[in-house]
């Protein structure tokens, strides 16, 4: 069951390649920074993830990355998700993520499951919902 609203996110993808191709496979490697919350306390984020495109057109991916309040503390994530193309040009992707801290602020999201909707645009924009998943 889905439960609170743990967070939003914005952010802008900053970069790209694609590691690996042929014979139907593609895998491509993005990198993005933002900002957002997480139960109000504000953060900005940097990760990469993998995106496979699969022989049926959906895609896969996992990822991973460090959100950091204004005064240092940190938090670590590691996620999955499935996807598609969007009409646009972009990506819709749903899945789960899951963290580390030993910030008081964000302690609470130690042992979550936190259960994300998240899309780009063709230019790169992302935004995400986070919710935890009682």
């Amino acid at each position: 069951m889905l439960g609170d609203l743990i967070g939003e996110t914005q952010g802008q993808d900053t970069g790209r390649r694609v590691i690996a191709a042929g014979d139907g496979h593609v895998t491509v490697e993005v990198s993005f920074q933002g900002s957002g919350s997480y139960f109000g306390v504000a953060v900005n984020t940097i990760g990469t993830y993998e995106s496979e495109l699969r022989p049926d057109g959906s895609l896969y991916g996992e990822g991973q990355g460090v959100d950091m309040t204004a005064d240092g503390q940190s938090v670590t994530w590691h996620g999955s998700g499935v996807g598609h193309f969007t009409a646009d040009g972009g990506t819709s992707f749903r899945g789960a993520l899951f963290f580390f801290t030993t910030s008081p602020q964000l302690e609470r999201l130690n042992g979550v499951a936190g259960v994300f909707e998240y899309e780009t645009d063709a230019s790169g924009k992302s935004t995400g919902k986070l919710y935890e998943w009682k």
